[in-house]
C-alpha cells in the first residue's frame, strides 16, 4: 500500500456508530501505515434520541435538521461532547492516536444562518485548516464535531451553528486538498431510478440525481457536498461503512460503492 502526503478525509455517518469496530480497525491501520486522516462525524440518531428524551421534536428539510435554539444545545452537546468523545475513546483504545475537535475550534470553519426557516443551521463560508495541518504534523487523527463558529451575530445570539457533517467534510477536505473523501454510510452506495447501484459518476452524473429527484432524504447533501469536492480535485467515495475492510478498499481502488470523479 503506498503512502500519501495529501490527507483523507473520512465522514463517518451518525448510523455506523452501533457497528463502527470494522471501521476502526481500518483508520488505526491506515494511520499506522502513514495515512493523513481526518474523520468528520455525524450523529443524527444520537441527537434525535436525546431530542426526544428532552421533549424536543425533530424536524428535517432535505436531509437537513431544522435547529432551534434549544435544538442547538443538544446538537453542540451530543455532536461536540458524547459522540466526539466517544469516537476518540474507542480509536485510542484500537490503538489509534486521535485528538476531538469541533468546528469552533482554531475556527476551523466559520459560518452564517443558511436559511433563517432551518433556524441555526449554518453556511461555511470560512474553512482555517491550520489545527488540522498541525495535529497531523504531531502525528494525531483528528476527529472533527461539525459544530461551526459563527463569524458575526447579535447581541446575545449564539455563536455557534449546526453544519451538515456531509457538507462539513466537503468543505474540509476542499480547504485540505485531500486526495479523496469517503462517506461510510449504511447502504451500499447511490442507487439510480431503476433501483441498481451506480459504481461510477462524474459531476454531471451526479448533478443529474438531484435535479431529477432521484437523490432523496440523507442522499442529497451527500451529492451536494461531492460536488463541491469534485470541483478541488478530490476523489470522492459513498460506501457502505458496515462492511469489513471498506474504508481501506475505497483507498485502494477496490470499493464496491459509488465512486464521483472530478471529470472524465
Amino acid at each position: 500500500m503506498n503512502n500519501t502526503s495529501r490527507p483523507i478525509v473520512v465522514k463517518l455517518g451518525g448510523s455506523i456508530f452501533d457497528a463502527h469496530d470494522a471501521t476502526l480497525t481500518d483508520l488505526v491501520h491506515l494511520q499506522n501505515e502513514g495515512y493523513k486522516i481526518i474523520v468528520v462525524h455525524g450523529g443524527a440518531k444520537m441527537v434525535t434520541a436525546w431530542c426526544a428524551a428532552l421533549g424536543i421534536e425533530s424536524q428535517f428539510h432535505q436531509g437537513e435538521r431544522i435547529t432551534d435554539r434549544r435544538s442547538l444545545d443538544v446538537v453542540t452537546a451530543v455532536l461536540s461532547g458524547l459522540a466526539n468523545k466517544e469516537t476518540v475513546a474507542a480509536l485510542s483504545r484500537a490503538g489509534g492516536r486521535a485528538v476531538g475537535i469541533s468546528g469552533v475550534d482554531g475556527r476551523l470553519l466559520s459560518a452564517q444562518i443558511k436559511d433563517p426557516a432551518l433556524g441555526y443551521i449554518g453556511e461555511i463560508e470560512g474553512v482555517n485548516p491550520e489545527v488540522l495541518t498541525a495535529l497531523l504534523a504531531a502525528g494525531f487523527m483528528p476527529i472533527v464535531s461539525p459544530v461551526s463558529y459563527r463569524g458575526t451575530a447579535e447581541e446575545g445570539a449564539p455563536l455557534l451553528l449546526n453544519i451538515n457533517g456531509d457538507t462539513a467534510a466537503a468543505e474540509i477536505a476542499r480547504a485540505a486538498g485531500a486526495a479523496s473523501l469517503i462517506y461510510l454510510t449504511d447502504v451500499p452506495g447511490i442507487r439510480g431510478a431503476d433501483g441498481e447501484l451506480i459504481t461510477r459518476l462524474d459531476p454531471h452524473g451526479a448533478q443529474e440525481l438531484l435535479d431529477t429527484e432521484v437523490a432523496l432524504g440523507g442522499m442529497i447533501p451527500k451529492l451536494k457536498s461531492c460536488l463541491v469536492a469534485v470541483g478541488a480535485g478530490v476523489v470522492c467515495h459513498i460506501v457502505d461503512g458496515r462492511r469489513p475492510r471498506a474504508l481501506t478498499e475505497a483507498i485502494t481502488g477496490t470499493s464496491t460503492g459509488t465512486t464521483i470523479h472530478p471529470g472524465e
